[in-house]
């Protein structure tokens, strides 16, 4: 699954905060990304019922439609007292709009709506490689921590401004994203993404 420095790489993804991100953590390896949207990609539905089958079916139909190499992640907020929910329905939490404002006060309704006294809560990505041959690994990080409201910071993107890392006193929404990039659940899904690409 090695890529040669100057490869291009197709992130499919059209979530612009996803993209940054994503693009920050693949630049040490001298790659020409490409995002979805600049090549006219549709966004193929996600049918998947985990993080890995939905980054999959993302990769695979990127990498078949541009014959390039394609990464995509496919990423979600779990809630133990909402049974891991919103989990890889997150982006639909947020309507077709993208509401992230929206996603967090029904998630702090429905944490109010059972007396939750248990605000744990885990962010998971699954990291889908994919080849024009349709040949695809998955790499899966995942950070825990708890929720904290009302929201606070206006780094980071989606539910990054309610949830606070263990041994963390910041939310993902106030910490610099150099930090985020080193303790996030996309990191650490990368680094294992790192050891197979190196």
């Amino acid at each position: 699954m090695k890529l040669p420095r100057g490869s291009s790489l197709v992130l499919a993804s059209h979530n612009k905060g996803k993209l940054r991100e994503i693009a920050e953590l693949v630049a040490p390896f001298g790659l020409h990304v490409k995002g979805a949207d600049e090549l006219g990609l549709p966004e193929p539905e996600e049918t998947g019922v985990t993080f890995a089958e939905n980054a999959a079916l993302k990769a695979v139909a990127a990498a078949q439609a541009t014959g390039l190499p394609a990464l995509s992640d496919d990423s979600g907020l779990c809630v133990t007292a909402l049974n891991d929910a919103p989990g890889v329905y997150s982006a639909r939490w947020a309507g077709e709009q993208r509401d992230f404002d929206m996603a967090m006060r029904k998630i702090r309704d429905e944490l109010a709506a059972i007396r939750a006294d248990n605000y744990a809560a885990h962010f998971v990505c699954a990291l889908a490689f994919a080849l024009p041959t349709g040949q695809t690994e998955i790499f899966q990080g995942e950070v825990h921590g708890h929720l904290e409201f009302p929201p606070r910071g206006t780094r980071g993107f989606g539910y990054d401004p309610i949830f606070v890392a263990n041994g963390m006193k910041q939310t993902f929404g106030e910490i610099s994203p150099v930090l985020k990039h080193s303790i996030s659940h996309r990191a650490k899904a990368f680094d294992k993404l790192k050891e197979a690409l190196e």
